[in-house]
């Protein structure tokens, strides 16, 4: 759920070593967005949702902007009845709701470089609010990159208020995101 925040990150972070004029697309292969949440305190129920589209655009101040879309449906778990469960009304919805959407403040290449923090906005279930990710500094070739990042959200600020006596509210995010010059 906060995964497609750190995709929209990571791939954001990516952007900075583009050229400002040109506009870096995200590869949905090998790009992906892991999640964990603690259950009963001992358990983490991890899942990854390995659909990541859309493009870091540069702007006329030099600046970058992420704009990602994760397909909920793209959830892959080690239990396809937890996966059916997670998907469901209760927590993603992907039924109503099968994009979640990321879309970062403008950011600077330094950020995007060295690493640092980016922020942004996240849609998930119809809600949309404020997020904040971890950049780790981007690793780069002449026309592709690879953008990690870390985050945290909390799934109730999206609308999965169930199971709070057995499920955290904290969720731990973790992209990795590549982009490229070329779309795929």
């Amino acid at each position: 759920m906060r995964s497609a925040a750190v995709v929209a990150l990571v791939a954001f972070a990516l952007a900075g070593h583009a050229a400002p004029s040109r506009e870096w697309h995200i590869r949905s292969a090998p790009s992906h967005v892991d999640f964990g949440v603690r259950l009963l305190w001992v358990h983490t129920i991890h899942g990854r949702f390995e659909q990541v589209a859309g493009a870091v655009e540069p702007r006329e101040d030099g600046r970058m902007v992420v704009d990602a879309r994760i397909a909920a449906k793209s959830l892959s778990m080690e239990s396809s009845r937890l996966r059916r469960w997670v998907l469901d009304e209760e927590f993603f919805d992907a039924a109503q709701y099968p994009t979640m959407h990321f879309v970062s403040a403008p950011v600077s290449r330094a950020t995007l470089d060295g690493g640092g923090t980016l922020a942004g906005q996240l849609t998930l279930r119809g809600f949309t609010r404020p997020v904040s990710f971890q950049l780790l500094p981007a690793r780069c070739t002449a026309d592709a990159c690879l953008i990690e990042a870390r985050g945290e959200l909390r799934r109730s600020e999206f609308g999965m208020t169930g199971h709070h006596a057995v499920l955290s509210d904290h969720v731990q995010l973790a992209l990795s995101i590549a982009i490229a010059r070329q779309p795929e």
